[in-house]
């Protein structure tokens, strides 16, 4: 039963069409996934189910006396709050006390505005999920968690009997947690009865049926080009009548692709020395953050790390970019690196500056593998259209500021990047094709970062922290440390492992491949290579028709002349009979006969002409 209904919604922002007769329903115990690209209305969706907007036209229909709790992404909080009188409002405080020590935090007398924020994040989502609700409205809730957290609130929206709609980047969160994802693209809705593993085939499978369609438009238009070439009498019926179905698929639309991040690598060049760390020690108070570290970086090397929230994991990365002095020990840099640090931390942005002015101060132009590109030619690869770039930033949503800020790192002619939660607040076609960029990036890259799926598409060592302070190596991405793990741990570490180590078929490089084949579109298998040769070897040689096939495309145009008269004959005696409904609805089924018969001719005769097309190609 739908418990809400969005019905023909539109919602436009200054000249930007977020949502364009949209319409879709969410039914009793749901759990939706939203995806789509950062700008497409995904949060914006979010406060409309919740109620905090109201679409320009349309209507949403909620269930009368529906209890909706609702996580922003920025949750604001009361000015001199304090986590406590935060809190004082719930009906249930031991829960609340329960999820915030499930959350790792502490000290309920601490004023909120002293928190980090992700600490603000955490007292947010712990005092929602405290509340009495039906439908659970969640923007990104897995920002900032550790991998522990993670687990946890795996868990407990599995086990939640209600209806979620979030909206996350976390991919094996997704396929943990869902049971059917919603993709916004260019203003419309698409759902799937899936997770996120199963929405990436369907995607797939949608598009190649809307290239499919699209070629037999394409196909169709050519033939009733050349028929309109031949010269027509525009009195006849049927004349008008074909004049008037190719003015049509003129004016139909054809499928709008999702654009996807380009990123090319940067020309530059790194030298026998790298990034050595000797003795490194950092301690606040009582509390040893790094000791006694020692590591070499070595070239080209993807080294990912992880621990708990408050461990270390920021103050290690900005010692390694030289922000932060350690307590003891040293890091050398050689001469010829060039860090590019990517910041946890929000960072400041003149809302009032023009976005690329913003690019224009890091330079003019980038020297790339390419040449050189301008910066109004990289933001167009981060999907900045030319009407954004001339926008103030303060125009752009959260995400769109998140990748603004990358490009802004990536493109200083770095050779290793530093990269502290880059993940958070990316969007999932971003995320695919930054992890690309990665793999393949000539250089180190150094990522603090609790998404799985980036871990495991991008780092070859984990370097997890301990308790001590110190950190340790495993071999691999985030499933081959879990796996390590559970052979240390044995079966304490299994029920940890079971409820957040994905199936392994849904993991690695495979899956990441078969992501980027959809954003590309393109279907598993269509590449260009095919059982490890270039598919040029394993076609024929030299096309040609069949004697049957040859004798079909010359006769095809009568048959479908032929079809066409036997329909304007029905068409007539329909018009004829419209007062005798026994001869009527003989006529209707005969017609509708016919037009199966002129719709399979149609789509041969497409076929028989791209057929000849490729026949003069490789004549």
């Amino acid at each position: 039963m739908n418990i809400i209904n969005i019905e023909h919604i539109y919602k436009i922002y200054g000249e930007k069409t977020i949502f364009e007769d949209a319409s879709f329903g969410i039914h009793e115990g749901d759990k939706i996934g939203i995806v789509g690209i950062n700008g497409t209305g995904k949060s914006t969706l979010l406060k409309m189910a919740a109620g905090l907007e109201e679409p320009d036209t349309g209507q949403i229909i909620r269930q009368n006396n529906l209890k909706i709790a609702y996580l922003p992404q920025n949750p604001k909080f009361p000015e001199d709050a304090t986590i406590l009188s935060y809190m004082q409002d719930c009906e249930e405080q031991w829960r609340v006390e329960s999820h915030l020590m499930k959350l790792g935090i502490q000290g309920y007398d601490t004023q909120i505005s002293h928190l980090s924020g992700g600490q603000k994040r955490k007292v947010a989502l712990a005092k929602v999920l405290a509340s009495d609700f039906d439908v659970l409205l969640l923007d990104e809730p897995t920002n900032h968690l550790d991998e522990q957290m993670i687990f946890w609130l795996e868990d407990y929206l599995k086990a939640f009997r209600g209806t979620i709609l979030m909206v996350t980047h976390d991919r094996y969160f997704l396929d943990q947690v869902t049971n059917k994802i919603l993709e916004i693209s260019h203003g419309k809705t698409y759902a799937y009865e899936a997770d996120y593993s199963g929405f990436l085939e369907m995607k797939a499978a949608r598009e190649e049926m809307e290239l499919a369609s699209e070629r037999k438009r394409q196909g169709v238009l050519r033939m009733e080009l050349e028929w309109a070439k031949r010269g027509c009498r525009a009195r006849s019926t049927k004349q008008r009548a074909r004049l008037e179905r190719l003015e049509a698929l003129k004016d139909k639309a054809a499928p709008v692709r999702d654009q996807t991040v380009e990123l090319d690598q940067v020309e530059t060049r790194m030298g026998k020395k790298t990034i050595e760390v000797h003795h490194l020690s950092k301690g606040f108070g009582d509390k040893k953050i790094v000791q006694d570290l020692n590591y070499i970086f070595l070239k080209n090397q993807k080294v990912g790390i992880i621990g708990p929230n408050g461990c270390g994991k920021s103050t290690l990365m900005k010692m390694l970019a030289g922000l932060t002095e350690p307590d003891s020990g040293t890091v050398e840099t050689g001469e010829t690196i060039r860090i590019g640090y990517f910041a946890q931390e929000e960072q400041p942005m003149d809302e009032r500056r023009r976005v690329i002015d913003y690019v224009k101060d890091i330079g003019e132009y980038i020297t790339t593998k390419e040449g050189q590109i301008s910066a109004s030619q990289m933001l167009e690869r981060f999907l900045f259209t030319p009407d954004m770039q001339y926008a103030p930033i303060g125009k752009l949503s959260g995400g769109e500021k998140q990748r603004l800020y990358l490009l802004s790192v990536i493109f200083q002619n770095v050779n290793v990047l530093l990269l502290d939660e880059a993940s958070n607040n990316l969007d999932i076609p971003t995320l695919t094709i930054l992890e690309d960029y990665l793999d393949s990036f000539v250089g180190i890259v150094v990522t603090v970062s609790h998404d799985r799926y980036f871990l495991d598409n991008v780092a070859e060592r984990i370097l997890a922290f301990e308790e001590d302070g110190r950190l340790r190596q495993y071999e691999g991405g985030y499933t081959d440390y879990l796996e390590a793990r559970k052979k240390q741990a044995g079966q304490a570490f299994a029920g940890v492992q079971d409820s957040g180590k994905p199936d392994a078929s849904k993991t690695g490089k495979g899956e990441k491949a078969k992501t980027k084949q959809v954003l590309d579109g393109q279907m598993p298998g269509d590449g260009k290579k095919s059982g490890g040769k270039d598919w040029k070897q394993n076609r024929p040689q030299k096309l040609k028709f069949s004697y049957k096939e040859q004798r079909e495309y010359e006769t095809i145009d009568g048959a479908i002349q032929e079809l066409e008269e036997e329909m304007e004959r029905l068409d007539r005696e329909i018009a004829a009979n419209a007062t005798n409904s026994m001869r009527l609805s003989q006529l209707m089924e005969e017609k509708e006969q016919q037009e199966a018969k002129l719709e399979e001719k149609m789509e041969r005769w497409v076929y028989l002409q791209e057929l000849a097309e490729k026949i003069m190609e490789t004549g």
